[in-house]
């Protein structure tokens, strides 16, 4: 038999117990505004730039306003930050690949393949239209975009193009301009016809075949003479 002194009282380890379970685990800024991000996304995709309301964004991440305000100042930052975010994720993905020398066309059409996966993603297009619905009221949410976005893919195949020409690869005068070049080929067309309703997204294979042939355009008019 335990004696009375050595017995916790049940109704102060239940107490105990019961804040112990219940207390919310304590969340970082940052991962606090990844959510905040999160919910940016699906409001701005539903409503566009200008109806976004930020009471909602922080209603839909589970944040107070006064937070999300600390976090994030203002509606441009919160888009700002969105986009950043949201690309982070997808350029931490792409690899554009190394060429050993033996087949510079086909590592071409995998790097082209890379980025024109990114460029085409849905979740990338459905910004894009709502970036141009409201770019006439708002042109630097579009030039937010343009720089966060498109200029970061076009540097990454510009960094790859110029790795192919320091190793006697490929010759170019001017690579931030042929890698706009080749890019511009590969997805204009696909990314227009999706972004104004003419056209589904382009199949794998159908992607595949384009960036082949943009590749093997590109090869004929750059290829150093053996």
């Amino acid at each position: 038999m335990v004696a009375k002194d050595q017995r916790q009282p049940a109704g102060e380890f239940a107490t105990s117990e019961r804040r112990g379970r219940g207390r919310p685990q304590q969340r970082s800024d940052e991962e606090t505004r990844a959510v905040i991000y999160e919910a940016a996304r699906h409001e701005f995709a539903a409503r566009g730039f200008a109806a976004a309301n930020i009471a909602d964004v922080a209603s839909r991440a589970g944040v107070s306003t006064k937070t999300l305000y600390r976090l994030v100042p203002n509606k441009m930052e919160l888009f700002e930050g969105m986009v950043n975010d949201r690309l982070d994720r997808f350029v931490s993905t792409v690899n554009l690949g190394a060429c050993d020398g033996s087949d510079i066309a086909t590592a071409l059409q995998k790097a082209l393949m890379v980025c024109a996966e990114l460029v085409l993603d849905g979740e990338v297009i459905a910004l894009q239209s709502m970036i141009l619905a409201d770019s006439d009221k708002f042109p630097v949410v579009a030039k937010t975009f343009y720089k966060n976005a498109m200029q970061r893919t076009l540097g990454a195949l510009a960094a790859w193009l110029r790795i192919q020409q320091k190793r006697g690869r490929i010759a170019l005068d001017d690579v931030d301009g042929a890698a706009g070049m080749l890019l511009g080929m590969l997805v204009f067309q696909p990314q227009r016809d999706v972004m104004y309703g003419h056209k589904p997204p382009p199949s794998h294979d159908a992607l595949e075949a384009r960036a082949k042939a943009c590749a093997t355009l590109f090869l004929n008019g750059c290829a150093v003479s053996s």
